[in-house]
């Protein structure tokens, strides 16, 4: 098996905010940068949304090697639809405790991040108009690991679909990815994957689950089996939680796994 660990650094983008919600205490590493949120109108969320994600497709495709810390699931459109600008093809590896696979149709509670994988895949449709000219990602090409918390019909939905489902496990990950063949992929991280205990002030704490030290396994056996060309961890703590030592420390240990190196202010480190 070849190795693919990424040889040039990593080019670290912020988009700090949730949905259509800016997260002011989002923290920002020293040499990462800041997507600034263009003016929003009072509009649906989905059209506010569209506003951000078009900022962030703009950030991603300017970067050679982009890894987005962001503080939700669905900007992963942005990032998605900014690779494929340069990569015909793209396999999307998801390492999330959800399955992010609702619709409009079947969630229970309308709640847009947990659509993400969804919108990614095309099921979305009339969502969002589309601005980023996002192409569904065919079910084939997509990796979903470590899910253990769906909803019912968000469960039958995915057994109907050709996503294939693995553990949080780095031979796991590492046999799927080399069944995906010679294809760039694009890999993302619900930091909800954890174990919740290992994960005070989550938003969407989901029990237990892979450890940290398992989950950053997962990340260099990835890095490692595939060509991944972007990245993104969704840093989904509480808005109050998201700046606390221990976030930061998570990230940092994330990040690290993928060989990036994160450095962080010193009014943050203080």
């Amino acid at each position: 098996m070849a190795d693919h660990r990424p040889d040039g650094p990593w080019d670290l983008i912020v988009t700090p905010w949730h949905l259509d919600q800016r997260l002011p205490e989002f923290p920002v590493p020293a040499a990462a940068a800041q997507v600034v949120p263009p003016v929003l109108p009072s509009a649906p969320v989905p059209v506010r949304m569209n506003l951000l994600h078009q900022a962030t497709a703009d950030a991603v495709a300017r970067a050679a090697k982009p890894l987005v810390l962001s503080g939700d699931c669905p900007t992963s459109r942005a990032a998605v639809a900014a690779l494929q600008r340069r990569h015909r093809d793209l396999a999307v590896l998801w390492l999330d405790a959800h399955g992010d696979f609702n619709t409009p149709a079947i969630s229970t509670s309308g709640y847009l991040g947990g659509m993400a994988l969804a919108m990614l895949t095309g099921r979305t449709a009339g969502l969002f108009d589309d601005p980023l000219g996002l192409r569904p990602v065919p079910d084939t090409s997509v990796v979903l690991a470590g899910s253990r918390d769906l909803d019912p019909a968000e469960h039958d939905a995915l057994a109907a679909s050709r996503v294939r489902r693995v553990p949080a496990d780095p031979a796991a990950i590492t046999t799927a990815l080399d069944r995906l063949g010679p294809v760039p992929v694009y890999l993302h991280l619900d930091i909800d994957v954890i174990d919740s205990a290992e994960l005070p002030g989550a938003r969407f704490p989901s029990g237990p689950g892979p450890s940290l030290a398992r989950i950053e396994e997962c990340l260099a056996a990835a890095c490692a089996a595939a060509d991944v060309a972007g990245a993104y961890l969704a840093c989904a703590w509480l808005p109050e939680h998201v700046n606390d030592h221990s976030t930061r420390q998570t990230i940092a240990r994330l990040t690290a796994a993928l060989g990036a190196n994160v450095a962080w202010h010193e009014a943050v480190i203080s």
